[in-house]
């Protein structure tokens, strides 16, 4: 059913590097929202503020479905948010320590760690495109890869905003990831996210992709990635070792780390 105009929620504000999240427990099947009351939900002055919204419902054989939306209310993997519905699972009693669960871009395995930091298994990527200099893949969602020589000073939301909506990309279009490449196997990254239309803190998706894009440039599995809401690391396994720029490659056993956090609980009316 659609929720009527004023309806009580009770919901959960999780975060993962930055990247934050409205989790509902759905497991009853009683809710369903549209577009419009998630982008309500999740505006950050006349709602509770998120870069995206999730609901937990149960799965005929895994241990949940995970439906994810963006904060403009369509729907996309997201990495640190499947990361952070792990925990919330785990609170939940529907896991212990390892799950499996279904999400945007199918099934998914996932395993929270003794240090809090959680695992998730990414779906294997089977092709690397190249734009000029940049690169471009799908871990999940579209992500474009330029890298930059100092991406802390970079205009991120200028640029990012120009090449997401860039024809070639169309109709969806795609995020947009600026990297630097650091000593110690470290890239330093910063994303524009669509459904978003903005930088956020942290993208799981957008760091997978960009780790994934530095193997091409001589780094090796694990990527440790610097974000701006904190650190994660990235492992793979490549089909191509020592893979040009520009040749297609497929990445398989892709596994995204961090940590996650709930922030608090609250009661909401729509």
């Amino acid at each position: 059913m659609i929720i009527s105009s004023v309806h009580k929620i009770h919901f959960f504000k999780y975060q993962a590097t930055g990247n934050d999240f409205v989790i509902i427990d759905n497991r009853s099947a009683s809710l369903a929202l549209t577009p419009e009351q998630v982008v309500r939900i999740c505006d950050r002055r006349l709602g509770v503020g998120a870069d995206g919204l999730m609901l937990i419902e149960k799965h005929p054989t895994l241990n949940f479905d995970l439906t994810y939306y963006n904060c403009d209310g369509s729907q996309s993997l997201c990495g640190n948010g499947s990361r952070a519905a792990v925990l919330f699972a785990s609170r939940l009693g529907m896991i212990n320590g390892k799950s499996r669960f279904n999400a945007f871009d199918g099934e998914h395995s996932a395993e929270l760690l003794p240090s809090g930091t959680i695992r998730l298994k990414m779906n294997p990527v089977s092709e690397v495109k190249q734009f000029g200099e940049d690169l471009y893949m799908n871990t999940g969602s579209p992500h474009l890869i330029r890298f930059v020589s100092d991406v802390r000073d970079f205009a991120v939301f200028e640029n990012g905003r120009k090449i997401r909506y860039d024809e070639k990309f169309g109709p969806g279009g795609t995020n947009v990831n600026f990297v630097s490449l650091q000593n110690d196997n470290t890239i330093f990254v910063r994303t524009y996210e669509r459904g978003v239309e903005n930088e956020t803190l942290s993208c799981g998706t957008g760091v997978t992709a960009a780790a994934l894009a530095a193997s091409i440039k001589g780094y090796s599995s694990p990527v440790v990635i610097k974000t701006l809401g904190g650190d994660l690391s990235v492992e793979f396994k490549s089909g191509h070792s020592g893979l040009s720029v520009g040749q297609a490659g497929t990445f398989e056993e892709i596994f995204l780390s961090g940590p996650a956090k709930m922030v608090f609980e609250g009661d909401l009316e729509l």
